[in-house]
């Protein structure tokens, strides 16, 4: 929708009619003035005479309905100007041919500028007929002028009229008002009146049915009292009763009626044995009713046994109807709690040894064949499949006999669990000693915690089937819970000692494997045949995933077993202490025995470390034993580094399994994640030591080895080679080669087997190690320049080589050394300027100098202690 403005207001059509005829009165007035001033009225008078003669009628019904000014015109002065609408036509269809002349804005041509000056020229007058419309138009204006007036004087008398009527009509609704207000007092009243009619027929109503009820009461309390005394006649005689409590067609109304006299006796008795035993007359009154409350006793019993006899025959028959009329009279009898107890009684699942004959032998197999978790999970799936259907049919029938079926299903399914469930569970779950174990080739305790865990998940399906079923107000799952309580009450020590049996079985079997594996490679000497068996106990990452497969195990079976997020915290936490203890335990084990090995192979070297003062023949057996020695060190750190890795492998997994299965159980009860993290971190602190000594020894054995190839292979000539004019060897020492060979060899192993920090701080060691052996080893030469030459290209193979560590200060230090190497190339007056940058060395600086050839012929002591008096 567009916002549209216009200067042009629209103008409804009546108001249109009325503003057009008004302004044509107006300007015929107007012009009837205009005339008078000019004179000219007479001579136009007279012209029109003969129009005015003619009679011109209008009638006040022109102007009713959708009124047009512009028909009323064409009317006025269709008999003037014949040609008017045949002008109008012929213009409507030439309007668009209209060449020279243009239409005026009221309907008049205006001509050319030339058709003007002609019609200048003309004496006869452009419009001859408007003498006749002025006469028309001035009888047309007084007609209309008298209509108005005639208009004006109705409207007049209906507002009069008007006026009465409404005057009339306030008054006569001022009546009606009157009337109204007072039929509605009338109602009021009446409305008041039957409502107190109505109460006074309600109090008539209640005092009649009291009095009807007292009357029926009354008459009740004297066939009460008739038949009271009847029963208080003689002790034991029941001959003399009405027919009413011999006749089996009014057996509910002889139980109501007995039901009733004996409640009042024994009230009465109750009553009279509070008061003073002293008044006679209530003493016979109390010995009367004792009486009749002893024959009442004995009629409800024989009533009672004789409707039970009637139930009984009617349950071997079906006869569904016969039944309910029985446990509807028996109702009246403790509620009917007899009739209920005895139905459930008779069911042939509860009286029939042969149904529980049949459950033992197809949950457990025929003479206990099949006692494995999966088979008796199968069984009972079956059997308990049997009791749930056995258990809805019973329903159907219960709810078609009993008043109150869910009482009676109640104690139905009360009965099965306490005595059908529980005569199975019996045989099923015998409880073990927790001191004499039962033994690993009948399953140990394993077997009795996988029976708890099927028999448990398989009963609480059938407590939530029978729930289905229904039970009335039975709490069946507690009282499923109750049926494991005993069982239950000592599940966690169970699970520990299952874990712990479990756990040395395995260590057994690994040791029995190791022996049998040692004995079958054979004995290869006394210092090789022990690293050959002690690899042979590796820790094995395939043992500790079993050691997480039997917590995980336990876990599950701890969830389905402990209901309270509290309980099953605190039974978690214990099982998952049971594998730290057991991961701990055989890590630090495995990690001892390859340190043993470790250990072994210092003690070989010991064993051959000779003095100076031997033949060459024992010095060559000793240098082989030495060699063996180094072997056997070798190997003992590779085990070990093996040992590392697979228990870093070991502890990744336990922390995985926390994680996942661990964590989000602890995590309901306050502080137990935090404590089972820190329980685990104590845990493995002492797998980290065994880690840790282990290390150490490793570094000792590698520093050992180093320092026996230097020992073995570095040569006097090495560093102080003769000036005999050959060239100097750039290549490094035989001695630094193979010690470099060496490492490169044996670190391979702790590359694999150490990550992140471990690795730094191994390596780190190793490298602080190794240049404090290197600074040692080189006080043993003296350093001629080409010596010194060449002891500079050895530090820059050990350079090379340590760089692999990723160690700053480890390449630091050997930076350090390739500086001070440089005391043995210069001439004696350079050292001054040599450490001029770095002072921090000067120290380590003069003990290298104190190695040149040329110490004591250069006099470099006192050139030093004049040079540098601090370091003196």
């Amino acid at each position: 929708m567009t916002l549209e403005f216009s200067l042009v207001h629209e103008v409804p059509k009546d108001e249109i009619a009325i503003f057009s005829i008004d302004r044509f009165l107006i300007l015929i007035q107007h012009d009837e003035m205009k005339e008078s001033r000019d004179g000219t009225r007479n001579d136009r008078s007279a012209k029109s005479s003969s129009v005015s003669t003619v009679p011109l009628i209008l009638d006040i019904d022109d102007f009713k309905g959708d009124f047009s000014f512009d028909a009323l015109f064409g009317n006025l002065v269709n008999d003037l100007l014949p040609s008017f609408q045949e002008e109008e036509n012929d213009s409507s269809e030439g309007h668009g041919n209209i060449g020279a002349n243009d239409v005026l804005p009221n309907g008049t041509l205006r001509a050319s500028a030339d058709a003007a000056k002609s019609a200048q020229g003309l004496s006869t007058p452009l419009f001859p007929e408007v003498d006749a419309l002025l006469t028309l138009f001035k009888d047309s204006c007084r007609e209309l002028v008298d209509l108005r007036k005639q208009v004006d004087g109705r409207l007049y008398n209906l507002k009069k009229e008007v006026s009465v009527q409404d005057s009339k009509h306030r008054k006569t609704l001022a009546e009606l008002e009157k009337g109204v207000d007072g039929l509605f007092d009338s109602f009021a009243r009446l409305d008041s009146r039957i409502s107190s009619v109505g109460q006074t027929a309600a109090k008539i109503g209640d005092h009649l049915q009291s009095a009807d009820s007292q009357r029926e009461t009354a008459s009740q309390t004297i066939d009460l009292i008739k038949y009271l005394m009847e029963f208080n006649s003689s002790p034991g005689d029941l001959m003399e009763l009405s027919s009413l409590f011999s006749d089996d067609s009014r057996v509910a109304e002889a139980a109501s009626i007995a039901q009733k006299l004996r409640s009042f006796a024994e009230e009465d008795i109750g009553r009279q044995g509070i008061a003073v035993s002293s008044v006679v007359g209530n003493a016979t009154a109390s010995r009367g009713l004792e009486v009749a409350v002893a024959n009442l006793q004995d009629y409800c019993n024989e009533l009672e046994n004789r409707l039970l006899a009637r139930f009984d025959a009617a349950s071997q028959r079906r006869e569904l109807s016969t039944m309910a009329e029985c446990a509807k009279i028996l109702s009246q009898f403790n509620r009917g709690t007899s009739a209920m107890q005895h139905y459930v009684a008779t069911r042939p699942m509860f009286i029939d040894v042969e149904v529980m004959n049949a459950d033992t032998r197809l949950v457990l197999g025929e003479h206990n064949s099949q006692v494995s978790p999966s088979n008796v999970a199968r069984g009972l799936s079956s059997l308990y499949k049997e009791i749930t259907d056995t258990v809805r049919k019973e329903a159907a029938t219960i709810m078609a006999v009993f008043p109150s079926p869910n009482d009676v299903m109640s104690i139905l399914v009360q009965r099965v669990l306490e005595q059908r469930v529980t005569a199975l569970l019996d045989k099923i779950l015998v409880k073990p000693s927790l001191v004499n174990l039962p033994p690993m080739e009948e399953g140990g305790l394993l077997l009795y915690l996988r029976m708890l865990a099927v028999v448990y998940e398989k009963t609480q399906e059938l407590a939530r089937d029978l729930r289905s079923v229904g039970c009335g107000d039975l709490d069946v799952e507690g009282l499923t819970e109750s049926l494991f309580s005993s069982h239950k009450d000592e599940y966690p020590e169970h699970e520990q000692a299952s874990l712990g049996q479990l756990y040395r079985a395995k260590m057994e079997e690994v040791r029995a494997e190791s022996q049998q594996l040692s004995e079958s490679t054979g004995t290869i000497g006394r210092s090789r045949g022990h690293s050959v068996a002690s690899s042979h106990q590796q820790i094995s990452v395939t043992v500790v995933t079993e050691f997480v497969r039997w917590n995980e195990e336990s876990i599950s079976r701890c969830t389905l077993l402990s209901s309270q997020p509290a309980t099953l915290a605190a039974n978690v936490k214990t099982i998952f202490t049971c594998l730290l203890d057991q991961v701990s335990q055989y890590l630090t084990e495995g990690l001892d025995r390859a340190r043993d090995s470790l250990t072994e192979a210092a003690a070989l070297r010991e064993k051959f470390v000779l003095g100076t003062n031997i033949s060459r023949r024992v010095a060559a057996a000793a240098a082989s034993a030495a060699e063996a020695a180094a072997a056997a060190g070798e190997s003992s750190f590779r085990s070990f580094m093996v040992a590392i890795q697979r228990s870093g492998s070991s502890v990744a997994i336990v922390q995985q399994y926390f994680a996942n299965s661990i964590s989000r159980l602890l995590l309901p009860v306050d502080g137990a994640h935090a404590a089972a993290c820190e329980e685990m971190a104590t845990a493995m602190s002492g797998a980290e030591s065994a880690a840790y000594k282990g290390l150490q020894q490793c570094i000792e054995t590698l520093m050992a080895e180093v320092e026996r190839l230097l020992s073995a292979e570095q040569k006097q000539t090495d560093y102080r080679s003769p000036d005999d004019g050959i060239a100097p060897d750039h290549r490094p020492t035989n001695a630094c080669t193979r010690v470099v060979a060496y490492l490169s060899r044996v670190l391979e192993a702790a590359f694999t087997a150490l990550e992140s920090q471990n690795k730094q701080a191994f390596l780190t060691e190793l490298g602080n190690r190794l240049y404090k052996g290197l600074l040692n080893h080189w006080q043993k030469f003296t350093f001629n320049p080409s010596g010194g030459l060449r002891l500079k290209r050895d530090i820059t193979e050990y350079g090379e080589f340590v760089r692999s560590f990723n160690a700053p200060s480890i390449d630091e230090k050997f930076e350090t050394l390739g500086i001070m190497a440089n005391v043995f190339i210069v001439a004696p007056e350079s050292l001054s300027t040599l450490f001029e940058g770095t002072p921090s060395i000067r120290k380590d600086a003069q003990r290298f100098i104190q190695l040149r050839e040329d110490y004591k012929s250069a006099k470099l002591a006192a050139r030093l202690s004049s040079l540098w008096p601090s370091s003196s």
